[in-house]
C-alpha cells in the first residue's frame, strides 16, 4: 500500500464535514399561527381591503397573496441580516478583488452565503472546500442597494445557492433591487402607457 500525501486543510472543510447538521437561517419564515385579523392586518387599525376583479380572481389568489407576504418577510429579514460574501479570483474596477459572481441567462448573481456552514457546503459542491476562501461580511441591504446597481449589468443576489430550494434568489426586479436598475422596469412604463 502506498502512503497516501495529505492535502492542506481549510477552516471550510471542517465546515464541510458538519454538513449534516442542519443550518442555521434566519432568512426562512417559520409556519406559525397567523394573527392576522380578516383584513390582512397585524393589529392596529385594518389594511384596506383590495378591490376584487372577477375576471381575474382566481382560486390560487389568496395563496398567491400568502406567498407574496411570505417573500417580503424574507426579504425584510436578508435586509437586515450580514450575510458572508465571498471574493472573487479576478480583481474589480479599482483593481481590488470583486465579489464573487455567477452569470445565469444574461444575469449576474452576487452570491451570499447566511453562515460558514453554507459557503463550506458551496466550496464542497465545487470540490474547492480545500483552498482558503476569503470573504466580507456584507449587510443585505447594502447588497442590494449598493452592489447590485454598481455592477453595471442587470444583477441580483443568490443566497446559499448550493442548498438546493434552501436557497434563495433575490432577482434584479422592482421591489426587491433599486427602480433604476431594475430589469422589470422598462415592462411596467409600457403597460402603465397602455
Amino acid at each position: 500500500m502506498t502512503p497516501q500525501h495529505s492535502i492542506p486543510r481549510s477552516r471550510l472543510a471542517d465546515y464541510a464535514e458538519m454538513a449534516d447538521v442542519p443550518p442555521v437561517t434566519a432568512t426562512k419564515p417559520t409556519a406559525e399561527p397567523s394573527t392576522e385579523n380578516a383584513h390582512g392586518a397585524q393589529g392596529g387599525s385594518p389594511a384596506p381591503e383590495p378591490v376584487a376583479n372577477p375576471a381575474t380572481e382566481t382560486p390560487e389568489a389568496p395563496e398567491a397573496a400568502a406567498r407574496r407576504r411570505q417573500f417580503a418577510a424574507v426579504l425584510g429579514e436578508f435586509r437586515r441580516t450580514a450575510v458572508l460574501v465571498p471574493l472573487g479570483d479576478a480583481p474589480g474596477p479599482d483593481g481590488e478583488r470583486g465579489l464573487l459572481t455567477a452569470d445565469f441567462n444574461g444575469v449576474r448573481f452576487i452570491l451570499a452565503f447566511s453562515d460558514e456552514q453554507a459557503l463550506a457546503r458551496y466550496a464542497q459542491a465545487r470540490g474547492e472546500y480545500a483552498r482558503e476562501w476569503t470573504y466580507q461580511r456584507i449587510l443585505g441591504a447594502r447588497l442590494l442597494d449598493v452592489a447590485v446597481p454598481a455592477a453595471g449589468v442587470p444583477c441580483g443576489v443568490a443566497l446559499d445557492c448550493a442548498d438546493g430550494p434552501d436557497g434563495m434568489v433575490f432577482p434584479p426586479v422592482r421591489g426587491i433591487v433599486p427602480d433604476e436598475v431594475a430589469v422589470d422596469t422598462e415592462q411596467a412604463a409600457a403597460e402603465g402607457t397602455a
